[in-house]
């Protein structure tokens, strides 16, 4: 395996389905080592499909490096041995790829206080509490990239578009954009990017188990689809690319 990010190591949370074991694939068939982030390591018959070992297996199998650290994002001593067993096994932490999220679902009137803290805890304090962990070691190696997955529900003008239930992932989604455009400036002089990317409408096993066999998929995309441009935006490592929000579908057209 060759590619634009040869030599790199990648962190991917969230890389047991979906987007995100979309993402390990990809970007370490691009020459990236990734460490396979989430909380599924073994398979849960009434859970949805795909664990990190499996997704870990995939790549090596396919002759690339990868390792599984079990890692529940919204724990602040799993973020920190995520990164420690980084650097124990690749040396160095070149990329970083927020991806996980904690799905919450309900209406204002249904949402508990402590729902809506562990989606905080999950889809934004672990947002400072990783980049906190990883800026070290970028800083000492002269550069890195940090890629945030964000939504079009970040976006005020998608309210009326959003089905009920979105309201912490909404305000969620919208507090990592405006991190990213504000750590961006600060972490510049260290050659480290920081950008967010909205994927569009993609069919994950998520989605597809929320929105059932029968639901209209015509627009929405394969998770595989947001690979490119989120391997673009990995290798943006001291480019001065950054404190962007760019559109995937967008990607080769408007930007970059």
């Amino acid at each position: 395996m060759t590619g634009e990010l040869d030599g790199r190591t990648v962190i991917v949370t969230g890389a047991s389905r979906g987007i995100g074991r979309a993402l390990a694939l990809g970007l370490a068939a691009r020459g990236a080592a990734v460490v396979c982030a989430a909380r599924t390591v073994t398979d849960d018959p009434g859970g949805l499909p795909g664990t990190i070992t499996a997704t870990a297996s995939a790549i090596t199998r396919a002759g690339g490096r990868a390792s599984a650290v079990r890692c529940d994002v919204g724990r602040a001593d799993d973020l920190r041995a995520l990164v420690d067993q980084t650097l124990d096994r690749f040396g160095r932490v070149d990329v970083l790829v927020n991806n996980a999220m904690a799905p919450t679902r309900a209406s204002f009137e249904d949402l508990s206080a402590d729902a809506w803290d562990g989606s905080m805890a999950a889809n934004v304090r672990s947002l400072f509490v990783l980049t906190k962990l990883v800026v070290p070691p970028m800083t000492a190696q002269g550069g890195g990239s940090i890629v945030n997955i964000s939504s079009g529900g970040a976006d005020h003008a998608a309210t009326a578009a959003m089905p009920p239930g979105f309201l912490a992932y909404s305000v969620a989604k919208a507090a990592m954009e405006r991190f990213t455009t504000a750590l961006a400036p600060e972490l510049a002089g260290r050659g480290i990017t920081v950008n967010a990317l909205r994927p569009g409408a993609v069919k994950t096993e998520l989605a597809a188990r929320e929105l059932g066999d029968d639901f209209d998929w015509t627009g929405w995309t394969s998770p595989e689809a947001v690979v490119p441009p989120v391997a673009w935006l990995a290798a943006q490592i001291a480019t001065g690319y950054t404190g962007r929000i760019v559109d995937a579908s967008a990607f080769g057209s408007t930007w970059p």
